[in-house]
């Protein structure tokens, strides 16, 4: 070994190496989630991506690196996506009974996060690609990189920002349904019980595709506008 470092330089050259790290430190990051009875603050993908950026900035490895190596996991993202379909099938006779409150639901909230992000945008006057990059943050990681990719956005900033509001929802919105005393887990799950993960699941995957036909729309409208 030349330097203390060689090593390092060696395995960080390799392709498994950062798919393997990211693995692990998600398995390690989950194992923290589950000690902590699942608490909303220890999330396991909040906690995942901390390490990931400390050891990056640490070893002084170029973000392209990592992706190089890591990319089979954003792959997965699409796969994953279209797996929602499986608790929609198999809970249709639940889907089937809410579906209006869950329609109401998709609109209203699809409509309000889509809106809230690009009217703030357009009032601050930020870049057309910034702002469009900002509407579909709301949406499901594959299904807004490539909305945001088709208008001319910036797809790693919308993925930055999904992972974002991803993680403060899940933080804040727990402990903000039980304030309110919301117990009902479909409706939980629609905003954890099995329950409650389809309904999420079921909700994403909705929510994606409304957000694909509306998102376009108001982009347009507020750029228009401005």
């Amino acid at each position: 070994m030349g330097t203390p470092f060689a090593l390092w330089v060696y395995l960080s050259a390799t392709p498994l190496l950062w798919l393997t790290l990211t693995v692990v430190v998600w398995v390690f990051a989950d194992w923290l989630a589950q000690r902590a009875g699942r608490n909303p603050l220890v999330n396991p993908v909040m906690i995942t991506i901390v390490v990931i950026a400390v050891i990056l900035v640490a070893t002084g490895t170029p973000y392209h690196t990592y992706f190089d190596g890591a990319q089979f996991v954003y792959f997965l993202l699409g796969p994953a996506t279209v797996a929602i379909a499986l608790p929609l099938y198999k809970n249709w006779s639940t889907v089937r009974r809410k579906a209006l409150p869950m329609l109401a639901a998709l609109v209203a909230g699809s409509t309000t996060a889509i809106v809230s992000a690009v009217a703030v945008a357009a009032a601050w006057d930020v870049p057309r690609a910034v702002l469009i990059s900002l509407a579909p943050k709301s949406v499901t990681a594959a299904v807004a990189m490539s909305i945001s990719d088709h208008l001319g956005g910036l797809p790693s900033l919308t993925a930055v920002l999904v992972v974002i509001t991803g993680v403060l929802g899940a933080v804040i919105v727990t402990p903000l349904m039980n304030a309110m005393r919301l117990h009902d887990y479909a409706a939980r799950g629609f905003t954890v019980d099995p329950l409650a993960g389809t309904m999420a699941g079921i909700a994403m995957g909705l929510n994606a595709v409304f957000s694909s036909l509306l998102v376009p729309v108001f982009v347009r409208l507020f750029m228009a506008g401005g």
